[in-house]
């Protein structure tokens, strides 16, 4: 009969445990996965702006040596990122293989213009840093006109600003539900053992002795967790970063070590602090208030 009770309460103890480090893996995890996102929000960011293209159209009459210049000035910039010449011929090629057919049978010529597609850094797209080289560019005889998507630029500044102060905000309010969720893992586990506590506490031990053995189960609890958190996050960096190659997400070795360093800290100190706290608070309750 006493071997049976001892492997029931055996079971509900791996039980508890299991709960426990399923529930710290999987705040750990997520809270992981938004602190990626808050880590690289300006990386993603920064390549969508650098996707907005602004076209420069070339005049039929301009010489060989006039494009050139000018699309090595534009690369010399420190504000750009980078260019290409597409010539007329190669923008009708291209209109032939989106529409599937060649427009210029029915028009006779190619009406489209020679031009230079640019791509700024990140920090220089902006309406105003876009329409001064456009005015700048535009006072040259040989170029036609300078087109850009200012609509687009305008919007994706403004969601970007938005963006950013919602992902901190979302980032606090988690870490706070994160702390709270593994703090109730924790006192559960604590308080199955509550009549230990005070049995012991009844014999003499001090609390100090008491809390040890509580704090190191729930530190090797909180380290188990952040293992399997640390595995998960890996696996999804690894597939976003492969998905999205042009992020470049394992390129900054020093942030993602310093991430994955964090979690696994607040994993330990969380059930560290957690399990302190709920010791101390049976610790200090009457033997009656253990029933309640």
């Amino acid at each position: 009969m006493s071997s049976a009770f001892e492997k029931h309460q055996k079971r509900r103890l791996i039980s508890s445990y299991f709960s426990v480090v399923i529930s710290i893996a999987l705040v750990l995890f997520l809270l992981g996965l938004l602190g990626m996102l808050v880590l690289n929000a300006k990386t993603i960011s920064d390549n969508f702006k650098e996707r907005v293209v602004m076209t420069i159209y070339l005049n039929d009459t301009a010489k060989d040596v006039e494009i050139n210049q000018l699309e090595k000035s534009l690369t010399l910039a420190s504000y750009i990122k980078e260019t290409k010449y597409i010539s007329k011929e190669d923008a009708a090629d291209f209109m032939k293989g989106e529409y599937g057919e060649d427009f210029l049978d029915d028009i006779g010529h190619n009406p489209l213009q020679n031009s230079i597609e640019v791509n700024l850094k990140a920090d220089f797209v902006t309406e105003q840093r876009l329409d001064s080289i456009s005015q700048a560019t535009l006072t040259k005889a040989f170029v036609d006109d300078v087109r850009y998507d200012k609509d687009l630029v305008s919007m994706m500044n403004s969601n970007v600003k938005r963006i950013s102060l919602w992902v901190l905000i979302i980032s606090a309010l988690f870490t706070l539900i994160a702390v709270l969720l593994i703090n109730s893992s924790i006192r559960l586990a604590v308080y199955s053992k509550r009549f230990t506590i005070k049995t012991m506490q009844m014999v003499g031990a001090t609390k100090q002795f008491i809390r040890r053995p509580f704090i190191w189960k729930s530190i090797k609890l909180g380290i188990i967790g952040a293992v399997l958190a640390l595995i998960g996050m890996a696996i999804v960096l690894y597939y976003v970063d492969k998905t999205f190659a042009d992020l470049q997400l394992l390129s900054n070795t020093i942030l993602i070590a310093g991430l994955f360093l964090g979690v696994f800290l607040i994993g330990i100190l969380i059930t560290w602090i957690s399990t302190y706290i709920a010791t101390q608070r049976f610790l200090n309750l009457k033997t009656d208030q253990l029933y309640y």
